[in-house]
């Protein structure tokens, strides 16, 4: 690279003198700064570096010694080379001269080849030392490039080793690598694992932590500031930082030296720094993982919980039909008899009443059941709402009735259609009017409205009775909620009512909102949901209905294990005219087919040993009685007990407690497959 060229500085008040110098220099190529005063040269030295200066020795304002004076003021000027130019020189003046730092006299006038060679010997030298300091520099450069390269390696490395394992264990050994034995000769770490729980690793011994690192950790962690102290047990040195991210400490590192001392004190800072994020990202992610490990316990304990309590709920309703099925038959049995007496006749319809009402209960506290778990399954089909709201009314009369309640229904004229489930949509109107009813006192007013308009049908009903409380309004659909009873609990129900309410709606992608203005200021509840209105469903003909037949005489035999069950059916049975015989168990009831021959077999489903369709699977493979009637009934209701009803070969399935009428009923229509009418209205799996 060609050099840039030097400053010559020429000071001198002629003119032509100027003139002269600059025609003898201009050969060298030079930059010829010329100035005549010494005041001027005074601000040029402020402002430039000059390789050699001539200097006149007598000027008008400051003489040359004067200026000489001045300028070795200057640091940047302090060692420039001066030449004195002047028209006569006496020992004084020229011992003066020298002693300002004057390199040479030239007396006036100069010789052109003696200046210029002079000139040249110091703009050389000027430019020589201007290489080796460009040189110098170059080379100080390069070694904190270099040096800058290294740390930037170091850190980058130390980054990725650090955020390699979000293990915090593995996190802190990774650290003691990158320092021991490259930064200091032993090292320990301590971080806080848990709130109050630390862990602390050591290099080039995992498990041994030297005295004075123990004691460095210890009084940094609480004071958290570093510390450098003097070394102990063959240590020269410690020095201890804290690990910290933000305002928190969250462990230290600490050094030992063996006969050296810390070095690259600010490369060791940054490498703490880093190290405090990673660790505690190692920290946050341990703790993390623990509740995540916390939450997924809790939430599989919480599921258990709620499995076992679906399966509590199947189990209890099952459970409790077994022993509605011989309340009814006994109901029945009474009616069927017969007796005047009119305490017998009133005992009789309380006890089928609470029968109807309990079988109620234990129907809500399995949907309960099969909704959590996902199990319900809608029929949809076109149904005509105002059928609906008919159905659902017949079915909670008798409570209003009951209670002198005035009940108004008001209906759309024109028909409504909805694609829905016809018997839970009816559960729906009804749970509402039940609920209505209850908390509605005697002789008070129940309205029930059915419209629709913009794509919807809009359900509303509402009563005059207690009202719902304002805290207890946005529980009200929750499962097992209910208003503040009195110890009598004269409303009765678990709860549950409008939670099937609302789950129900929700399934037939429809919305439930409840009001109240408060307590014993009633309630008003409304059902949206999408309707079909401007389709008109085809109206199918009516079946013809079979043939009305009165079967008597028919061999029927009942096997249940529930003996007050069995008999109950039985003697409902024998007065229809059937010959019945009862059993206890599948094996027996295997037996006694060979003899008894029978034409109907009632049989519950949860027998002892043999179940009920291992029974129906061999008596159909059995020719004597494979074209027998087969009818289950059973405690176990759901769409999959059906359909397994169906594939072991029962003609007929009933859920307890079963009317014996329906049984009768079956008898009468016969098998399936030998009837010639359609299909009869009777329940079938």
């Amino acid at each position: 690279m060609s050099e840039e060229p030097a400053n010559i500085l020429v000071v001198d008040d002629l003119p032509e003198k100027l003139l002269v110098f600059s025609s003898i220099l201009e050969e060298l190529g030079q930059n010829l700064v010329m100035v005549r005063s010494g005041s001027e040269a005074l601000r040029e030295v402020l402002h430039r570096e000059f390789a050699v200066i001539l200097l006149d020795v007598n000027m008008p304002d400051i003489d040359g010694l004067e200026t000489a004076k001045l300028i070795r003021q200057y640091k940047k000027s302090a060692h420039t080379p001066i030449i004195f130019i002047t028209a006569y020189a006496d020992e004084m003046q020229t011992a003066q001269g020298y002693s300002l730092g004057a390199v040479d006299y030239i007396l006036s006038p100069v010789r052109p080849d003696v200046l210029r060679s002079k000139v040249k010997v110091f703009v050389e030298l000027y430019q020589m030392q201007q290489r080796t300091r460009a040189m110098a520099e170059a080379e100080v450069a390069r070694q904190a490039a270099e040096e800058a390269n290294r740390r930037a390696n170091f850190l980058a490395h130390a980054s990725h080793e650090l955020g390699a394992s979000l293990d915090l264990e593995q996190g802190m050994r990774r650290l003691l690598e990158l320092i021991v034995p490259h930064s200091a000769d032993v090292a320990a770490v301590l971080v806080e694992k848990e709130p109050g729980e630390f862990v602390t690793l050591s290099a080039p011994a995992e498990d041994f932590t030297p005295a004075p690192l123990r004691a460095a950790l210890a009084t940094v962690l609480k004071l958290g500031e570093s510390r450098e102290d003097q070394g102990g047990e063959g240590l020269s040195a410690t020095l201890c930082h804290p690990l910290c991210v933000g305002d928190r400490t969250i462990g230290a590192l600490a050094l030992g030296y063996a006969g050296r001392e810390p070095k690259d004190r600010l490369l060791l800072e940054e490498l703490v720094a880093r190290s405090a994020i990673a660790l505690d990202n190692a920290r946050l992610y341990s703790t993390l993982q623990r509740e995540i490990q916390r939450s997924r316990q809790a939430e599989e304990e919480l599921q258990d919980a709620n499995r076992r309590k679906d399966e509590f709920l199947a189990m209890l309703s099952h459970e409790l039909r077994n022993p509605l099925a011989p309340i009814r038959n006994a109901v029945e049995l009474m009616r069927r008899i017969g007796a005047a007496e009119q305490r017998l006749v009133m005992a009789r319809d309380v006890i089928d009443r609470q029968v109807t009402h309990l079988a109620r209960l234990v129907d809500e506290l399995l949907d309960v059941s099969r909704i959590s778990q996902g199990k319900i399954v809608l029929k949809k089909e076109a149904v005509e709402l105002s059928k609906i709201v008919a159905h659902s009314v017949e079915t909670v009369r008798p409570m209003i009735d009951q209670r002198e309640q005035r009940l108004s229904v008001e209906v759309s004229a024109r028909p409504v259609w909805l694609l829905g489930d016809f018997a839970r949509l009816s559960q729906v109107i009804a749970n509402l009017l039940n609920n209505a009813s209850k908390y509605t006192p005697e002789g008070g007013r129940i309205r029930l409205s059915a419209t629709a308009g913009e794509g919807f049908a809009t359900i509303v009903v509402e009563d005059n009775g207690s009202g719902i409380d304002a805290e207890l309004l946005p529980r009200v659909f929750e499962l097992f909620v209910q208003g503040e009873r009195g110890l009598d609990r004269s409303q009765g129900g678990l709860g549950i009512g409008l939670t099937l309410v609302k789950r129900l709606v929700e399934l037939h992608q429809g919305r439930v909102d409840a009001h109240s203005e408060g307590a014993g200021r009633g309630a008003r509840f409304k059902v949206a949901l999408p309707s079909i209105s401007a389709v008109q469903p085809e109206v199918a003909p009516a079946p013809a209905a079979g043939p009305s037949r009165d079967v008597y005489g028919r061999r029927v035999l009942v096997v249940d294990d529930n003996l007050d069950a069995a008999e109950s059916t039985a003697a409902y049975l024998r007065l229809e005219g059937h010959e019945v015989k009862t059993v206890g168990d599948g094996n027996e009831a295997l037996s006694s087919v060979r003899v008894f021959a029978p034409h109907v077999i009632v049989l519950d489903i949860g027998l002892p040993g043999l179940d009920g369709y291992a029974v129906a699977r061999q008596l159909r493979e059995r020719g004597d009685t494979s074209h027998a009637l087969l009818i289950a009934v059973t405690g176990y209701g759901q769409k999959d007990d059906r359909q397994r009803a169906v594939e072991a070969g029962f003609d007929y399935h009933f859920v307890k407690p079963t009317d014996p009428r329906q049984i009768q009923a079956a008898i009468e229509q016969g098998r399936p497959a030998e009837r010639a009418a359609a299909p009869s209205s009777q329940s079938r799996p």
